[in-house]
């Protein structure tokens, strides 16, 4: 039988509904980190709408953590209790909850976009030093050098407690329900500033060479797998190119060897992403799929299952996408934004015989 959109998937011994999956996108509406309304019906609407995957936002394992004052954390239990009535909503409604657990690393400290997205520095009531395998800040366009977050590299206990960071976030988050666990690697935050050279300057253990460039990542995931169940599933998100050709940069082709390492510390799918590392990057024609490519490249050289994003729009595509094996599980971010139900949807297009929850069914198609 081909695997459809609308067949199940089964990771260890979980099984999605379907592979579509909400992609991790930022709401920039928590207060101190707590999850509060707008979270439970932004998660809950595409819980009811049919997604397979339900997966917050970048949830930081550490204050300092968060990209913005106003991004979701799970760093303490205040934070996992706030969430727990959230998850069991998105469960009751038959998705598979899922937590993206985030460091922004030198990236946080910032506004959110609706006010700019430019740093706040450390001396600024909302702002925060920030932390990095380097001591340089992220730079911006136009913003003076002085007006930068303060970023300090991390030394070797920094590197420890970013570790134990992520595992207790973990356990929280497995605690309040949640059945897959997505470390964020990709976007130019914290892990995929250790893993790139366009930002890992160190020449410790932690910089260098690819294997020691990945180390912090490995060390992550590894800690995260310890502490979740054999049953469940670990995703590690990933931007597979820096999109920097004019130098020295993470490519796919790092991509396609990081796979199987990731694999092997504990990681059951990569959901492939690109950029955010540098403002310089050349992101290519954003058309439909744009990033697939880089999904089946990893796919196809190491076996490991994983998540195609970036500008799906329509259910042939996507549908597409699995029944010619270039991806496991189609991530959805902005489509599902503008249409919280386009698995409901999408299904009907499809010919696929789906649930609808018991309150909308009038409205299903005949």
């Amino acid at each position: 039988m081909t695997d459809t959109l609308f067949t199940p998937l089964t990771l260890r011994e979980t099984e999605f509904r379907n592979r579509v999956m909400l992609s991790p996108m930022c709401q920039y509406s928590a207060e101190d980190g707590l999850a509060n309304d707008w979270h439970r019906v932004h998660l809950g609407a595409r819980a009811a709408g049919g997604a397979g995957v339900v997966m917050t936002e970048a949830t930081g394992v550490e204050p300092r953590g968060r990209i913005t004052p106003n991004c979701l954390g799970i760093w303490s239990d205040e934070h996992a209790e706030a969430i727990e009535p959230i998850v069991e909503f998105v469960r009751s409604q038959g998705a598979t909850p899922g937590i993206q657990l985030a460091h922004a690393g030198r990236k946080a400290s910032h506004r959110p976009p609706a006010e700019g997205s430019g740093p706040i520095p450390a001396d600024e009531a909302d702002g925060w030093e920030t932390v990095s395998a380097t001591d340089e800040p992220y730079p911006h366009a136009n913003v003076d050098e002085g007006d930068l977050a303060d970023t300090r590299r991390l030394d070797g206990e920094g590197v420890d407690e970013v570790i134990d960071a992520f595992a207790t976030a973990a356990e929280r988050a497995h605690d309040i329900g949640f059945e897959v666990a997505e470390v964020h690697a990709a976007h130019g935050y914290l892990l995929h500033q250790f893993c790139s050279p366009v930002t890992n300057d160190r020449e410790d253990e932690y910089g260098g060479s690819f294997e020691n460039r990945t180390r912090l990542l490995r060390e992550v995931v590894e800690a995260v797998r310890e502490v979740w169940p054999d049953g469940k599933p670990v995703f590690v998100r990933i931007s597979a190119t820096d999109w920097l050709p004019d130098r020295d940069s993470w490519d796919v082709d790092d991509s396609v060897r990081l796979a199987p390492v990731l694999a092997e510390a504990g990681a059951d799918l990569i959901d492939v992403s690109g950029g955010g590392i540098h403002p310089d990057q050349a992101i290519p024609n954003a058309g439909p799929g744009y990033q697939v490519p880089y999904a089946e490249a990893i796919r196809e050289g190491t076996d490991v299952p994983v998540a195609a994003v970036g500008g799906i729009t329509e259910p042939t595509h996507a549908d597409a996408l699995v029944r010619n094996e270039r991806a496991d599980l189609v991530a959805l971010g902005r489509e599902m934004l503008r249409h919280p139900h386009w698995p409901l949807e999408a299904a009907h297009e499809l010919g696929a015989d789906v649930e609808w929850p018991v309150q909308y069914r009038r409205g299903r198609y005949d």
